[in-house]
């Protein structure tokens, strides 16, 4: 039956593989998926464990649930600001969540796996022993007996199976980032029979023995099971640390996070999964009860969920509870070593073997995406491996919720440094380290090497009397605090301890640039530009980025990338320009299969540095001090020091010539207002002093006429700009055709005197379009009348083509001049701006920044278009609003 099982849940993982490779993966995307995926938290603990909980404990056993239920409920926010994280960075893990915050820091990666993987281990061999124990009942029940060996053959070949399950559906995408649609379908299949199991137990309980809900009421008020008893402390621990679970469990983490296709499907989670846990609960302390009155004394209350459908002749339903429990447990060790496998790999695995590489070498030879997808699966066996050995090192005797309870407890030393830095700016990599360093220190001493039992690692000695005979070392009496619940102990200390050095060591140390930069990423997640910069890419070529690229993503993939990425830039090929944007992109990318540390790690290998760009100093430089600390740490370092000074030369250069070109702005407005003022009073005196004729009179209104005109011209334009930038503009909408605007602007910027030719295809202009056409004229003659003004050919030319591309259709003004210097085309655009002889424009220098404002609040754009003979200048139009012709000639 379990065989059977396998194989349909392999047909499910494989059907929902080969349809989301087609592009048929909408609904696997869907909400419901991705809550039933979040079942993975119910595991054999809560299958089985919780009736045996609630057997020994009462009611107690409503803290598992009630802690996940207030987080999703309450705590959305959090789960939200952790997915738009998760999505912007590209996380693949909750490692790589921590290490990317703290400045990408492949060490501290390296102590959340290690804590990440000790502490799951306990709950592997949980799930082992579950299964393992199901086992051995159906085997009983037909009248064979097992043994320990029986026990640990079984766990041995349950690990094996998952492995190889593991192996096939979760390790075979590379990129971490992309959905694994195989295993999450699976996962939510899973859902449904685990919760589908238990309800029919508890329904054939209640109706089927009990009689109904009354005489099973009955049953529970005369049970020592409701009997309130319950230590406040341990419950509010419990609360605590389930709740913390959800956010910290590596599994949890990747269904959560990771396999997060859209953010508002956290909406329908944060009711509906605490929905499905209520279901999953309801029927506990009933089959407890039940269980308690119908099986004899000393039999395992793990177990009744199986033994009292059993007892009752039940054999088909105790089929079906023991597939909800199969389920419970495998989907839990598949999820669980896919995310640790992830983290181990891109944490461990792949820097050791860059640093044994070499710098270069890493790029440029050896197969990287095999050495990873290697490491994902020999990790899987591995951290398999680990469980069963726990298993059968701690002999598989201790209650299912006593291992649940301490593998959680390690689980949650990740949430100080996880919530910290998400929250707090001033969180350091230090005091991070030493948080969870010294939570892992506590949580090991104080309950994992105490659940071996006595005497296999700690000896009674040391239980009774402390490490070295220091009583204030006991396990469970640390520091000298006696009376509490070992379990309530453990997490008080690990947690007040973590929480207290990683607060301290922030507060005592600076964090790094990269590590500042990062913080003002994730804590102003929903603020903060996408764009963090960090990268100068001068000191490597296009070619070795591509090779180390395709290294990572493959041949195709890599080189789909680059092409895209040089269309973009207007270049033809696949090796676009290496600037800083894109190597952040790239570096983006490659973190969905690496993780992030690695991934900026192999980039600074070939880049050589890093260098702080301008926008992300002014993005986090809030504080004039923090600023002069970060110039002094980069002063340190003098490859860093080399490549920032050169970013920070070049905006200062730019700073330099927008402030000339200011200058120059200010002294030009100056004379422009002061000549035209000067005339008008200097005629105006001569009008009123003198006796003159009608004839003189006309001659000098005149020049004070043309002199108010040339006045109110500049005078407009400075206002026109000035309104533009504000957003106080009001648009005019019509209609009309391109062809005829051209015309106008044509004619309105002085082409009759044949000082420039301009050559069109009228026909091709039949385009109608609905906007403020008299904006767009005054764009048109702009550029048509700075042709006429700059172009230096021996006979002047203008080319105005009408394209269209995906975006859209736009308008090309291209001239046979020597064009824009390179050094110049980034200033034309700027209202300070006059890269020309003032004398020959014969203008204020506002054209070119007048035209911006306009496309920009018509809903286009004007670009300079580099790489052309002469001076070319792209004009986007707006998105057409009405039907739109363009005839074909």
């Amino acid at each position: 039956m379990a065989l059977g099982y396998v194989v349909f849940l392999f047909s499910i993982a494989f059907i929902a593989e080969r349809r989301a490779a087609n592009g048929h993966s909408n609904w696997l995307a869907s909400p419901w998926i991705y809550t039933l995926s979040l079942s993975i938290y119910c595991t054999g603990w809560t299958f089985y464990g919780a009736v045996g909980y609630a057997a020994r404990s009462g009611l107690e056993f409503a803290t598992i649930y009630l802690g996940p239920t207030l987080v999703m409920v309450g705590w959305w926010w959090v789960l939200r600001r952790l997915v738009r994280i998760g999505r912007a960075q590209r996380i693949t893990s909750i490692a790589d969540l921590v290490s990317s915050r703290f400045g990408k820091s492949t060490q501290l990666g390296v102590i959340v796996t290690v804590i990440s993987v000790i502490a799951a281990t306990p709950y592997i061999a949980l799930q082992l022993q579950s299964v393992t124990l199901s086992f051995a009942v159906f085997a009983q029940t037909e009248g064979g007996s097992w043994n320990q060996p029986d026990f640990i053959v079984t766990a041995m070949w349950v690990a094996v199976g998952l492995a190889v399950f593991t192996i096939i559906f979760g390790t075979r995408n590379l990129d971490a980032n992309e959905r694994h649609h195989g295993v999450v379908i699976a996962i939510a299949v899973e859902a449904v029979v685990k919760l589908c199991a238990l309800v029919a137990v508890g329904v054939f309980v209640v109706w089927g023995i009990a009689g109904g809900p009354g005489e099973m009421l009955n049953r529970i008020d005369r049970s020592p099971i409701v009997l309130w008893n319950q230590d406040s402390g341990r419950w509010i621990s419990l609360i605590f640390l389930s709740g913390a679970a959800l956010l910290c469990l590596p599994r949890m983490f990747q269904v959560l996070v990771v396999e997060n296709a859209d953010e508002r499907h956290l909406h329908i989670a944060s009711w509906a999964f605490p929905l499905y846990l209520f279901m999953m609960s309801l029927f506990v302390v009933p089959i407890a009860v039940i269980g308690l009155d119908l099986l004899p004394a000393g039999s395992n209350p793990d177990l009744f969920v199986l033994t009292v459908p059993l007892s009752e002749g039940r054999g088909g339903l105790a089929v079906l509870s023991f597939l909800g429990g199969f389920s419970s447990a495998t989907s839990m060790v598949i999820v669980a070593t896919i995310a640790l496998a992830t983290m181990v790999s891109n944490h461990i695995v792949v820097p050791i073997w860059l640093s044994l590489q070499g710098n270069q070498q890493a790029m440029m030879s050896g197969d990287v995406r095999h050495v990873i997808l290697l490491a994902r699966r020999l990790s899987v066996v591995g951290i398999l491996a680990l469980g069963f050995l726990y298993y059968r090192l701690s002999g598989g005797g201790t209650a299912l919720a006593a291992i649940g309870l301490i593998s959680f407890t390690g689980t949650v030393q990740i949430l100080p440094a996880m919530i910290g830095g998400i929250f707090w700016r001033g969180a350091t990599g230090v005091g991070a380290a030493a948080g969870l360093i010294t939570g892992l220190a506590v949580w090991m001493w104080t309950l994992f090497l105490p659940s071996f039992g006595v005497d296999a690692v700690i000896s009674q000695a040391v239980l009774d009397n402390g490490l070295f005979g220091l009583s204030w070392l006991r396990p469970q009496e640390l520091f000298g605090l006696t009376g509490l619940d070992p379990l309530v102990h453990g997490i008080f200390w690990s947690m007040l301890l973590n929480t207290t050095m990683f607060i301290v060591c922030s507060l005592l140390t600076f964090p790094v640039p990269l590590e500042r930069l990062q913080g003002a990423q994730f804590v102003n997640i929903f603020e903060h530009s996408n764009a963090a910069t960090a990268w100068s890419g001068a000191a490597t070529g296009a070619e070795d980025l591509l090779i180390m690229a395709q290294r990572i993503m493959g041949s195709r993939e890599a080189q789909a990338l680059f092409a895209q990425e040089a269309a973009r830039q207007g270049k033809v090929g696949y090796l676009p320009e290496v600037t800083p944007d894109f190597i952040e992109h790239l570096e983006r990318v490659l973190a969905g299969s690496v993780g992030a540390a690695t991934a900026h790690a192999m980039i600074g290998q070939l880049i050589g540095g890093s260098s702080v760009s301008v926008e992300d100093l002014i993005a986090v430089a809030d504080e004039a001090a923090q600023i002069l600390e970060y110039s002094n740490r980069l002063e340190a370092k003098s490859q860093e020091q080399e490549r920032t000074a050169r970013a920070l030369r070049a905006a200062n250069d730019k700073l330099t010539a927008l402030s000339i070109q200011k200058d120059a702005f200010l002294s030009q407005i100056s004379h422009e207002l002061r000549t035209p003022m000067t005339s008008i009073r200097s005629f105006s005196d001569i009008l009123r002093d003198r006796d003159m004729n009608q004839e003189e009179q006309a001659r000098y209104a005149g020049i004070i006429h043309d002199e108010a005109v040339r006045l109110t011209r500049l005078l407009d334009d400075l206002l026109d700009l000035s309104v533009l930038e504000n957003g106080q503009v009001e648009l005019r909408e019509q209609s009309g055709q391109l062809s005829d605007l051209l015309d106008r602007a044509v004619r309105a910027a002085g082409m009759h005197d044949g000082v420039l030719t301009v050559r069109r295809d009228r026909a091709a202009e039949q385009l109608t379009l609905v906007t403020d056409l008299d904006r767009l004229t005054q764009v048109f003659i702009n550029l048509i009348a700075n042709a006429r003004k700059y172009c230096d050919a021996d006979k002047p030319e203008l080319v105005i083509d009408l394209r269209r591309d995906e975006a859209g259709y736009f308008v090309d003004f291209m001239d046979n001049g020597s064009g824009i210097a390179p050094k110049n085309q980034e200033l034309i655009f700027e209202k300070f701006s006059r890269v020309a002889d003032g004398s020959k424009a014969g203008g204020a220098g506002l054209g070119l920044a007048i035209c911006r404002e306009v496309m920009h609040r018509l809903g286009g754009e004007v670009t300079y278009v580099p790489q052309c003979d002469g001076a070319a200048f792209r004009v986007r139009l707006p998105q057409l609003k009405a039907v739109a012709a363009l005839e074909e000639t």
